[in-house]
């Protein structure tokens, strides 16, 4: 992907939910995942979420009934638990819910020349973008912030190798 360039695809904060969300597990702290349990013909919004933490095997569930979801901070949009992906970054919090955001974020910062979507471009994510992460005055810390990040992520699901 040409860095000099980013045009927007349109991608809205809930379209990532529909992706494993890496959150801090309440009971040991560790990387855990709020996992999607998709429902077809039904939004993202609506479907059920797991929370599973491979380390202590600490599990949870969420279903719409009943239940709102809060969307835009630093937590997960369902459990409210902390994302694994934050950092403090020019004196405020970057944070995303999983790899995908991430490397929409990173695409957006790193890039000279930004396009906006063409589809209603005021609901998309990076139409939503604070002023402080577009500002290119910020673009090394944030994109530095970025990498700490992606370092930060260690495999949540281990595979068992039989021999």
């Amino acid at each position: 992907m040409d860095t000099r360039r980013f045009l927007d695809p349109s991608t809205r904060l809930y379209a990532l939910a529909a992706d494993d969300i890496e959150v801090v597990c309440p009971r040991c702290a560790a990387r855990a995942l709020v996992v999607p349990q998709r429902v077809d013909g039904t939004s993202v919004l609506s479907w059920p979420r797991r929370l599973i933490c491979t380390s202590c095997a600490s599990t949870a569930s969420w279903s719409p009934r009943g239940q709102a979801s809060h969307w835009g901070a630093p937590v997960d949009p369902f459990f409210q638990l902390p994302l694994w992906l934050q950092a403090d970054c020019c004196g405020r919090t970057l944070w995303a819910f999983n790899e995908a955001h991430l490397t929409l974020l990173h695409d957006y910062v790193a890039a000279h020349l930004r396009e906006r979507a063409r589809a209603d471009p005021g609901l998309t994510l990076v139409a939503r973008l604070p002023r402080w992460v577009k500002a290119a005055k910020h673009r090394d810390e944030v994109l530095r912030t970025i990498t700490r990040l992606r370092q930060s992520r260690e495999p949540a699901r281990t595979s068992v190798q039989r021999p």
